[in-house]
């Protein structure tokens, strides 16, 4: 026996991945759900050639009607991981029964990168039941959509109604998650979940037990947000918690039907405005340059104009020291003159006058004698008693620097320097 060539590898590839489309045959009017195990779609993904563990491998799908982006309006699709079955769920009406949806399955492993697809055929049949008289929505709060489809809950769930209502026939018409309905996500915290809605159908009126809500007193109670009293609420209390202040009743024997009215469809073809002229083919190509000129050189020659203006006046039209000086009177021209040979002269004889310097400059050295000054703080002094800031009252051996004092007297002709 030969082995198998490249080409034949590949057909069994991809035989591998494509199989017999898949049917099922809901009713109108009653739940309808579609697991889509993981399990189902790892065996059509090739080997993966490095070690792992294929059996874990994070897997999600995609659904849309063929030829659409999208699912169904009454389908919807959810799936909480990447390492949990998706699940299809809905209620079909009456105006889909006798037209077969294909529904387009693709799976994807997260790890492989590889996908897998298959097709869903649902043929919705009709049923003589539906629908049925008396519906009733529960609200159920310690429950996700995901774990209420499970059957084994769904059929706790329509056992209890059943003990409760005691009709002859009892389906499960829909199911909404609490999120679809405005609710809003819970808090991570003590496992709380979304909540979900679900709507029964029977065949019998209401049981006594059903209709405790509407009484006032628990129509008190609740616009008061406290529990209802409720006698059968401890048939349901061991698995769910239902919410009686948002149990809804509806006896679609008594609900007025409503119609909205229509106007007829039209032909489909618009009016007559006349022939259709569209633009020549050959169109004359347009000059921008006059455009150009307007936009920007216009512009550019007022921003010049001012500039000039601006750069005349401050350049010039200024008036100058000269022009200054021979506006002003001669006396007042003496005055400042006299003043400012006055200021001059005193600062050159400041500079020229020796003053005591600061003490913390004080130098090691007499500058005037050569002699060593001895240290301002002596040993039997205690520096820490003394004040930062010393002055020359505080110092006790204090050696004064020799200075001279300069007593300038204002005569009319010369100064006398007295020591």
């Amino acid at each position: 026996e030969f082995p198998p060539t490249v080409g034949e590898r590949e057909m069994v590839t991809i035989l591998s991945r494509s199989h017999a489309d898949r049917n099922v045959y809901p009713s109108a009017g009653v739940l309808f759900v579609h697991v889509l195990e993981r399990e189902y779609f790892k065996g059509e993904f090739p080997p993966y050639p490095k070690s792992g563990d294929a059996s874990n491998d994070p897997i999600t799908f995609n659904t849309n009607l063929m030829g659409y982006p999208d699912r169904p309006g009454w389908l919807r699709y959810i799936q909480r991981t990447q390492h949990s079955d998706g699940v299809l769920y809905g209620s079909p009406t009456a105006e889909h029964v006798g037209k077969p949806t294909v529904i387009e399955i693709t799976a994807y492993n997260r790890r492989t990168f590889e996908t897998a697809r298959h097709n869903l055929v649902i043929n919705i049949m009709a049923t003589e039941e539906f629908p049925l008289p008396y519906q009733a929505e529960f609200y159920i709060k310690n429950m996700n959509v995901e774990e209420m489809l499970a059957s084994e809950v769904l059929g706790d769930f329509l056992g209890a109604v059943k003990n409760v209502w005691q009709p002859e026939r009892l389906n499960a018409i829909n199911i909404t998650s609490a999120l679809d309905r405005g609710g809003r996500v819970p808090l991570p915290i003590n496992n709380l979940k979304e909540g979900v809605y679900v709507m029964v159908g029977a065949d019998v009126p209401f049981s006594s037990c059903l209709r405790e809500v509407e009484s006032p007193h628990n129509q008190l109670r609740c616009s008061q947000e406290m529990e209802p009293a409720i006698s059968c609420d401890k048939k349901f209390r061991t698995q769910f918690h239902i919410d009686w202040c948002k149990i809804s009743l509806v006896d679609i024997n008594k609900v007025v039907p409503v119609y909205i009215t229509r106007p007829d469809p039209g032909t489909g073809i618009l009016p007559e405005f006349g022939e259709y002229n569209p633009p020549s083919e050959s169109l004359k190509s347009r000059n921008y340059f006059s455009d150009f000129l307007v936009t920007l050189a216009v512009p550019s020659a007022v921003a010049l104009v001012l500039f000039f203006i601006i750069g005349y006046t401050m350049c010039c039209r200024r008036e100058g020291v000269e022009k200054r000086n021979m506006q002003t009177p001669d006396i007042q021209l003496v005055h400042h003159s006299s003043i400012q040979k006055s200021t001059k002269e005193l600062r050159s004889m400041s500079k020229n006058r020796e003053i005591s310097w600061p003490l913390s400059t004080l130098p090691v050295f007499n500058p005037v004698s050569g002699e060593v000054v001895p240290p301002i703080h002596p040993d039997n002094y205690e520096t820490t008693s003394m004040p930062l800031m010393q002055t020359q009252a505080n110092l006790q051996n204090q050696i004064t620097i020799p200075q001279q004092r300069l007593a300038i007297c204002r005569t009319s002709s010369a100064c006398v320097i007295c020591d």
